[in-house]
């Protein structure tokens, strides 16, 4: 499996007062999108989630954003480790993603741009 890198994840309260923020420190102009009444804007290694409270709740769990050349390939490497994949592969506006438990119960979200 091939890990091209990783994006922190991070809830603000207001999206359009920390987008400028980030854009000048990523070097970088915002991507955004909605998902499931989530705002959110990917910039550099940062993506930036503000929404209603319980979708942030469930957004928090999930410690990283790790990108990868193929979702498929990354669901079979991680059964194999014995790693529990809890959704997906599914299609998203960024490309494919599923999420997965480690082994040592640590959250994370595996995402391609095959779409």
């Amino acid at each position: 499996m091939d890990i091209l890198g990783a994006t922190l994840r991070i809830c603000v309260e207001d999206l359009e007062t920390a987008v400028p923020f980030y854009e000048r420190l990523a070097g970088g102009t915002a991507l955004r999108f909605e998902r499931a009444g989530v705002q959110v804007a990917a910039v550099g290694c940062f993506l930036l989630m503000s929404g209603p409270e319980a979708e942030l709740e469930v957004l928090r769990k999930v410690s990283a954003t790790i990108a990868v050349k193929d979702v498929d390939e990354a669901n079979r490497v991680l059964t194999e480790l014995g790693a529990r994949v809890v959704a997906g592969p599914v299609a998203t506006p960024a490309g494919r993603n599923l999420i997965a438990v480690h082994p040592d119960g640590v959250v994370y979200e595996y995402v391609d741009r095959n779409v």
